[in-house]
């Protein structure tokens, strides 16, 4: 049997969206008859990436909680109730044999109704630090796939399996010819690279620093490519021009990475497990606006394997030029920061989940 149907829920930020959609482009390769549709919530950004990826969604009316109390907060129970009846009855339409969960707010209610209704559903966290809406399904789930080791202190150990994280197909091959990438981005050849990532969304205080110290960065001799973020590109475009190139959002990561000779990133889970593909010298900046302080956790979790350097956004002004500064002095230390990284790199990770997904529908269809 191969015309399965698949329903994926997450999303929020790029770093809950990629991996279900790298989750379901194995799955396709692997069963080309199936059905797949997402489940998202329905003001996020995963309304515009996955039908751009050729998947359909449909949206549930849900946010997350935010830390003081607002309208929001108050509205809450109603979308929560709401988003479970609209979820059981897109379980109810589409009758999914399995069900995936990448975290984010709508993944929440639809794994919880599949769960009662006896489906078997797969869990994906990205993060060093479990999400509050994975941990909350935890003992609904068969399996759940996790990218860093010591994850027992949030989940039944028996159900953990170390995959790493889904990345971008793109990704997963050899990345481009960095000559060739130069030039295909617009870019000059013969000249040193920043890739500047504020994560899917854009980060305000990467954009600030960039804006604030693109002398500096010029004088080192650096070009650079600024990922700014759409809601960002108003007020930074306007740097675009010799040695400096905007851009709202990057579509071909592969290139870019290709490009880079050191790179200033967010930690976003699904960064985090890209950029060890890459191996090169990375500058984490976490963002401190997340739940659990999740970035900063995965970025010290990367530096204590003498695999990346860290700054906080509380650091950046004293300490920001003089690291980058140690680091462009320091070729030898860059190149094994971007080789012990590459070390901790799992591209294998799509596969292997999806290999223990065919091992669940296998036992279920032999039941």
């Amino acid at each position: 049997m191969d015309n399965y149907r698949f329903l994926l829920s997450g999303g929020g930020t790029g770093g809950h969206i990629y991996p279900a959609v790298a989750i379901a482009d194995e799955l396709k390769r692997r069963y080309p008859e199936a059905e797949f549709l997402f489940v998202g919530a329905s003001d996020r950004m995963e309304m515009e990436k996955v039908p751009q990826a050729g998947y359909q969604i449909k949206g549930l009316w849900i946010s997350g909680l935010e830390r003081k109390l607002t309208l929001k907060n108050l509205l809450f129970p109603v979308k929560l109730l709401v988003s479970l009846m609209k979820a059981n009855a897109i379980i109810n339409d589409f009758k999914p044999d399995l069900v995936i969960g990448t975290g984010g707010f709508a993944s929440g209610p639809t794994l919880r109704m599949a769960s009662l209704r006896g489906i078997p559903c797969v869990l994906q966290e990205q993060n060093s630090y479990a999400g509050i809406t994975n941990k909350w399904l935890a003992d609904k789930v068969v399996r759940i796939f996790v990218a860093y080791e010591g994850m027992q202190r949030f989940f039944p150990g028996d159900k953990i399996r170390l995959t790493g994280n889904p990345v971008r197909a793109a990704l997963s091959n050899p990345l481009p010819d960095s000559k060739q990438a130069k030039i295909d981005l617009e870019l000059e050849d013969n000249k040193k690279t920043l890739l500047v990532l504020g994560g899917s969304l854009g980060a305000r205080r990467i954009n600030q620093l960039i804006e604030a110290e693109l002398q500096f960065l010029g004088d080192l001799g650096f070009q650079i490519l600024w990922q700014c973020g759409k809601g960002y590109y108003d007020a930074y475009g306007k740097y675009n021009g010799p040695g400096v190139r905007v851009i709202p959002f990057i579509k071909d990561m592969g290139a870019a990475f290709a490009a880079a000779d050191l790179i200033i990133s967010r930690a976003g889970a699904g960064s985090v497990s890209e950029l060890a593909l890459v191996g090169a010298p990375v500058l984490f900046i976490p963002s401190p606006n997340v739940a659990e302080d999740h970035q900063r956790k995965n970025a010290e979790a990367i530096a204590s394997k003498n695999a990346a350097v860290v700054l906080l956004e509380s650091e950046l002004k004293h300490s920001f030029e003089k690291t980058v500064q140690e680091l462009v002095g320091n070729p030898s230390k860059m190149q094994s920061l971007g080789a012990n990284f590459k070390e901790l790199a799992r591209p294998g990770a799509t596969g292997e989940i999806v290999d223990e997904i065919q091992e669940i529908l296998n036992k279920n269809q032999a039941e």
